[in-house]
């Protein structure tokens, strides 16, 4: 595993390839209270490139162009929550998406695990620790650890999807995973608009 960290956004030149695995390290789950600190990024190769960003620092036009790509598939863990912050702090919004919880519960229907680290054991047997999941993303140096942990829940989402495209495919539900992928963006901007819980379909 190795990882590269930047300063507000990704070098020049950076080409990370068709799919993209994306998350992103926050102060906190408020999205308009808690501020984006770090991105992470990985083209499936066992690199992870780590953009951490200062208060009030937002303009990583390089990051932005990739989020905006309409060639390049972004592929998430709870895509949910990373677009909101994503839409909202650097305000640029990733299209198209991919994203393996909602994969996971189209398909895993026998359990109600769906979390990353759960998946990572039960679909390509790698064991992801989760000690650094609740430290200070805010700091202005991050530790080995954190950047460690940060890089693992990206370098790992390309094999879970590979599994997951198969029991989609396997499942006959493939179309269906592809229309909650498309409506995850609007499902996101209606969470910053003040509907997180609310379903808008209800009666």
């Amino acid at each position: 595993m190795t990882h590269h960290l930047y300063d507000g956004d990704l070098p020049d030149g950076l080409d990370l390839g068709p799919v993209v695995a994306i998350d992103t390290e926050t102060m906190g789950l408020q999205v308009h209270r808690d501020r984006l600190c770090l991105a992470q990024l990985s083209a499936g190769d066992g690199v992870a490139h780590l953009v951490q960003f200062r208060p009030g620092h937002y303009d990583a036009p390089n990051l932005k162009r990739l989020l905006a790509d309409p060639k390049v598939l972004k592929l998430f863990h709870f895509a949910r929550f990373d677009l909101a912050a994503m839409g909202h702090w650097l305000q640029a919004w990733a299209l198209p998406v991919y994203c393996t919880k909602v994969a996971s519960k189209l398909v895993r229907t026998f359990t109600d695990r769906h979390g990353l680290k759960d998946l990572c054991k039960d679909l390509i047997g790698v064991e992801l620790a989760k000690q650094q999941q609740s430290s200070d993303w805010g700091a202005p140096t991050l530790t080995e650890e954190q950047l460690k942990y940060a890089a693992s829940d990206v370098l790992h989402l390309h094999r879970l999807k590979a599994v997951l495209d198969q029991m989609l495919e396997r499942e006959g539900r493939t179309g269906l995973a592809e229309a909650a992928f498309a409506y995850l963006p609007a499902r996101a901007y209606l969470d910053l608009l003040g509907y997180a819980e609310v379903d808008i379909l209800d009666h």
